[in-house]
């Protein structure tokens, strides 16, 4: 029995579970829109199809299930097809320059530490030109969501390959097949001093909404790899020309972690090709959690004995 075989089969409920007195998980999401989205009537500018409007869907639904205000919550992000979703938000946001997000988040957080900070970016946003904010921020393990909306390449500039394009796979600009190994995104998060990291896609959406609830109710840094298809870049120049095809491929080559799922294949970086061997399988869940001290309050005690230290050496 393969790996996606032996731990994609359905469980039963677990009996250890009490009732909760959170909001109701079918409450419709126009009733959720009117609470925590400003979107327009028409003229939306994601593609016909696009995952993204799901993962949007996904975050008002764990906004809801944490029954957060709105007002309370700060997004950052730079540029790419994502970078509109924060706009059809009722939270504050900054658009900022491309890559940028965690280092802006770190500045809101800093400045505002009772907020809610999020980042919404794109694989090629976050881990190219962004990566170096990143994994400084991971490894300050300071109190912000990173949500990383992976659609395997650079869908807001044409399609052309990123870090975490799949191996011979065909993008705008690797016509005859990336040759380069991609970054596995949840490793490098855990790598750099991620406390909390979990992956999910786009063709789970319930899964999706209560890994993101986590994320964002986790205390420290905090980061969420979404599978987000793009047919319209990827998906057809790698045989799965429509949304439908690229959600079963998500949904075929995905499998739930759990304890018996060893380390060790919880990660690795995908191979593709349309005609040959395939190595692709996509390990959803939880796969890393550690409490650490947050950045943010440990930098208030330290400015509080800074503060003490002058205040007693000018009243010596």
């Amino acid at each position: 029995m393969s790996l996606i075989e032996q731990f994609d089969a359905p469980r039963p409920p677990s009996r250890d579970k009490k009732p909760t007195n959170r909001p109701d998980p079918m409450t419709p999401i126009d009733e959720l829109a009117d609470v925590y989205a400003d979107v327009p009537d028409k003229h939306f500018r994601y593609c016909p199809g696009c995952g993204l409007g799901m993962a949007q869907s996904a975050l008002m639904r764990a906004f809801h299930r944490l029954d957060l205000d709105i007002t309370q919550v700060a997004t950052a992000g730079g540029s790419g097809c994502y970078s509109i979703m924060a706009h059809y938000f009722k939270s504050g946001h900054v658009h900022g320059s491309h890559g940028r997000g965690c280092a802006v988040a770190t500045g809101i957080k800093m400045a505002r530490p009772e907020l809610k900070v999020l980042t919404l970016q794109g694989d090629g946003d976050l881990l190219a030109i962004g990566g170096n904010h990143f994994i400084h921020a991971a490894r300050r393990n300071i109190d912000i969501t990173v949500i990383c909306f992976n659609n395997f390449g650079f869908g807001d500039t044409g399609g052309q390959f990123a870090p975490t394009t799949p191996l011979n796979s065909v993008t705008e600009t690797s016509q005859q097949g990336m040759p380069e190994p991609a970054f596995d995104a949840c490793k490098l998060a855990i790598g750099a001093g991620a406390s909390f990291v979990a992956r999910t896609t786009v063709a789970h959406p319930v899964h999706m909404t209560r890994v993101l609830a986590e994320a964002i109710d986790w205390k420290g840094f905090a980061f969420v790899e979404i599978l987000q298809h793009c047919h319209v870049l990827w998906g057809r120049r790698n045989g799965m020309p429509e949304a439908i095809d690229m959600m079963n491929f998500y949904r075929d080559e995905s499998a739930f972690n759990t304890p018996q799922v060893p380390e060790e294949e919880r990660f690795g970086t995908p191979v593709y090709s349309e005609d040959g061997e395939q190595k692709v399988n996509f390990i959803l869940g939880v796969l890393h959690k550690e409490e650490r001290p947050e950045f943010t309050e440990e930098y208030a005690k330290l400015r509080a004995k800074a503060t003490a230290d002058a205040e007693s050496r000018a009243g010596a």
